[in-house]
């Protein structure tokens, strides 16, 4: 029995890097971090509950924001960031507060519950994502200057919601919001959105890691299963696939990569999580 455990343990660890390379390679083709796609692979090769794949899928989010930052230290400057931050600040204000409480709220629904919300947050990011191809790339700001901070909490607040119940660093609804709300160009916004994303993905994980999201039964033990076997070369795995999506970039153009991937998110989310409720049903 000891045996078949510890040979579980490894082929997670495999599976785990494996399928995250990948996952990061896209990501880092369209400038998100994959999170979304990892969310399906969490929940159904490695065969974690939503309750369990949501906030394991938040820490690995928090390992490629940190890697990120630091690379997009070393490589550009945060000049441009500057004249953004009251929007990155009002951005942050309002999401980590639903960060904090949707996590909170997703430890209180039911496995059947949450896996219907993130059904359909899946699927409304791939459609996103499809529109998203057909868009301009640069467009004047939607609303005036006077906006920027009431907005900036406002969307905030969503950007939150959906970064706590899936799992996500957010960066494919806060790159849209920069760009097409506020007007900022892509190349800031990729940069922004790691900033606003670090601080809302730290406090979803602290709060899940309060309410012993990384726990089950096993407790400490478990606990450090889930981080050696899963999180941890899942994160290295996602940086390794980023860095090599990021060198790849202008091989597929960008709107084709995102229809394609669209497409995809929408398939896998039905097939992982409709199954699951019907089962449940």
């Amino acid at each position: 029995m000891k045996q078949n455990n510890s040979s579980a343990q490894v082929r997670r660890f495999q599976l785990s890097f494996l399928y995250s390379v990948p996952i990061g390679i896209l990501g880092g083709l369209i400038g998100l971090g994959g999170a979304e796609f990892r969310l399906p692979v969490l929940a159904s090769i490695l065969g974690y509950s939503a309750q369990q794949a949501v906030p394991v899928n938040l820490a690995v989010s928090l390992i490629s924001i940190a890697a990120s930052l630091a690379i997009r230290g070393s490589l550009l400057s945060f000049d441009l960031v500057i004249p953004l931050l009251p929007v990155i600040l009002s951005l942050i204000a309002g999401a980590v507060i639903t960060a904090f409480f949707g996590a909170t709220m997703a430890s209180r629904l039911s496995n059947e519950q949450l896996e219907r919300i993130i059904l359909w947050l899946l699927v409304i990011i791939g459609i996103a994502l499809i529109i998203e191809a057909f868009l301009p790339q640069e467009i004047p700001a939607l609303l005036p200057a006077s906006w920027n901070i009431p907005a900036g909490i406002l969307f905030g607040l969503a950007i939150g919601l959906v970064s706590s119940l899936l799992g996500v660093a957010g960066g494919e609804v806060i790159i849209p919001t920069l760009v097409f709300a506020f007007g900022v160009d892509i190349r800031t916004a990729g940069t922004a959105s790691l900033l606003i994303s670090f601080p809302t993905v730290l406090v979803g994980v602290i709060k899940y890691a309060s309410r012993g999201a990384f726990r089950d039964s096993e407790a400490l033990r478990r606990n450090r299963t889930i981080w050696k076997n899963t999180v941890a070369p899942m994160g290295v795995g996602s940086i390794i696939g980023a860095i090599i999506g990021g060198m790849l970039v202008g091989i597929i153009p960008v709107p084709i990569l995102k229809i394609i991937l669209g497409v995809i998110l929408n398939i896998s989310a039905f097939r992982v999580f409709h199954k699951a409720k019907s089962h449940a049903a």
